[in-house]
């Protein structure tokens, strides 16, 4: 009996997976190249894909930060932007650009053009999937590039590599120091919840499910559960035959999901700083619950519309101020596992 369940489910998630890749396929219409730099990636480069919209005051530093871990090529696809973004990026000897009006909604929320430039360009290539506010540590990343990572899962034959979404937050009112353009976020979103996170697994896809974090206690506090998820794996030796099936939270084949240890042991693990919590919030809250196109009817840009209008303090006596990811490690946030 269980090996006909197991069987029916394989057959069900080979389904999905070729049912992802070919909406993929067929959402490349709506992709407009602006940039084309692909043939300057090299064998053995990193690649960063990036999906935004308006984003133009972050990209800055969002590249400066990737290109210090040695990323060696950024493939974008710009969502319509109207701030400069596309133009600026273009500009970048080091990315390749595309440009799109389709709805962010009906491509799975930007994942299946993504998918299809993964497939394209990520193939055989470590990739790392990202939004622009968020900031990828990883165990050593403070004395170690990025790709002396990459070297050790290889070498261990390791594919896909998990970090957990870490929301980062100012002291006092959100929306109180301007954000600059350039600058490092982490001087004004220094602080970040050490606890207050729930962990379940999810048995189909075969991956955590983590959700809490001031997100869940100050926007979802009488039902967390509706918070969003901060499981990710945004890390990938990326191969033709795979998708990501719900953003970067979980991947097909499932078994790129199994990112922890069944018996109790800890893999290595890394955090993605996410940068959200900054000014300008409020007026990108305004624009996204005009546009609705964020999942769940935009339900958490509803939570955040509501609560922001208050002017929140997402800091408390417990927060945590951020150091390094060594601290991370001793708050059992991320681990080094068995790299040394």
């Amino acid at each position: 009996m269980g090996q006909r369940v197991g069987l029916r489910q394989a057959i069900r998630l080979r389904k999905e997976r070729r049912r992802r890749q070919f909406r993929a396929f067929r959402k490349r219409r709506e992709l407009e190249l602006v940039s084309d730099r692909t043939a300057k990636i090299r064998r053995n480069d990193i690649l960063v894909f990036c999906t935004l919209r308006n984003e133009r005051v972050r990209l800055p530093y969002f590249l400066r930060y990737y290109r210090d871990l040695r990323v060696g090529h950024f493939i974008f696809v710009d969502n319509d932007s109207d701030d400069g973004s596309r133009e600026y990026l273009a500009a970048q000897e080091d990315c390749s650009v595309w440009t799109t009006q389709g709805s962010y909604k009906a491509s799975a929320f930007g994942m299946d053009w993504l998918n299809h430039l993964l497939r394209k360009f990520g193939s055989g290539h470590w990739t790392l999937t990202v939004d622009p506010d968020e900031f990828f540590v990883y165990p050593f990343c403070d004395t170690r590039p990025l790709d002396a990572l990459t070297d050790w899962l290889d070498t261990y034959d390791i594919r896909s590599f998990p970090a957990m979404l870490l929301d980062m937050y100012p002291k006092g009112p959100i929306d109180a120091v301007p954000y600059r353009e350039g600058q490092n976020p982490f001087e004004i979103a220094c602080w970040f919840d050490a606890g207050n996170y729930m962990i379940s697994r999810n048995w189909y896809f075969q991956n955590l499910w983590i959700q809490g974090g001031p997100r869940a206690r100050m926007f979802f506090p009488d039902d967390p559960w509706s918070a969003p998820s901060l499981n990710k794996i945004p890390l990938v030796k990326w191969e033709r035959s795979m998708v990501f099936a719900s953003s970067t939270h979980m991947l097909l084949p499932r078994g790129l999901n199994m990112v922890y240890d069944d018996w109790g042991g800890e893999k290595p693990s890394g955090c993605l700083l996410h940068a959200k919590f900054l000014s300008p919030l409020t007026a990108k809250v305004a624009e996204e619950m005009v546009r609705r196109e964020h999942y769940a009817g935009s339900r958490e840009y509803r939570a955040y519309q509501e609560t922001l209008s208050a002017e929140p303090d997402l800091w408390t006596k417990w927060s945590e101020k951020y150091i390094n990811w060594r601290q991370l490690e001793i708050l059992g946030l991320m681990s080094k596992g068995n790299w040394a």
